[in-house]
């Protein structure tokens, strides 16, 4: 089985460069189930109900989200009501939706957790143990498990790679925008990587325009971020990953970034 891994969605034109990418690649058979990060798919900041719909009918079987899952009030409707949009499992056990989902594919159910770090976030419950508690489910869960870790560490993810490895088919980061160059599979074999990167415009400041963040860190007052609108190129980033169905394990990891 090949799976792809989407980094975080930037506005419409990430929504558009998935699309894209995600319609040549299935066409191609390079992949056969898709994970991406939505968060910030609604202007830059957040996820509304027909973003999700919209990027679930463009070929994402299951999205992830992370600290900007509330930021609109619309976003209750997109995570309280599709089962197929996550978000973190470690927040509250009151907020709406499930921070894990089980899918049926051909290939046997998959399961696809989301987690939020909390080094430099705002706070949250342990992700290392809402990870266990999702983890203890057992049978419950796919042969096949993959792991979106939202966190702005670097040391907190490649320590949630090492907790789960052997535990789980793959642990990838997101949130920070910006792809690493650290894919590999883990001593006991889950894949890995650090961060997917981004899907937005590529001449940008993690997918807003450098004119519109300029002024903060020129002056320290807060500015308003746009997103790039109508950019030259927009890119999406991400991995795939080559799975022995049967084991549930990890046999490849490759970065993508079209």
């Amino acid at each position: 089985m090949k799976i792809l891994m989407v980094g975080d969605i930037v506005g419409a034109p990430g929504r558009a460069a998935f699309a894209r990418a995600v319609a040549e690649l299935r066409s191609t058979g390079a992949c056969d189930f898709v994970v991406a990060n939505a968060e910030n798919a609604a202007g830059g900041k957040g996820l509304t109900a027909s973003l999700a719909k919209e990027l679930l009918a463009a070929g994402a079987n299951v999205l992830t989200t992370g600290d900007h899952a509330w930021d609109l009030k619309e976003a209750l409707n997109a995570v309280g009501s599709q089962p197929a949009v996550l978000r973190p499992a470690n927040y509250a056990p009151a907020c709406p939706g499930k921070g894990f989902v089980t899918v049926e594919t051909a290939a046997g159910p998959v399961t696809v957790m989301n987690l939020l770090g909390r080094v430099f976030m705002q706070p949250a419950d342990c992700p290392f143990r809402a990870a266990d508690a999702v983890l203890a489910l057992g049978n419950e869960l796919g042969r096949i498990i993959l792991v979106d870790f939202h966190a702005e560490a670097t040391a907190e993810k490649t320590a949630m790679g090492f907790y789960l490895d052997g535990r789980v088919t793959a642990v990838v980061g997101t949130h920070t925008h910006v792809q690493t160059s650290d894919e590999r599979l883990l001593p006991k074999g889950t894949a890995y990587i650090t961060d997917l990167g981004m899907t937005g415009p590529l001449d940008s400041v993690i997918g807003c325009s450098a004119e519109s963040v300029m002024p903060h860190f020129l002056t320290g007052m807060k500015s308003r971020f746009e997103v790039k609108d109508k950019p030259a190129v927009a890119t999406m980033e991400g991995v795939l990953i080559d799975i022995d169905a049967a084991t549930g394990r990890a046999t490849g990891i490759a970065r993508v970034r079209m």
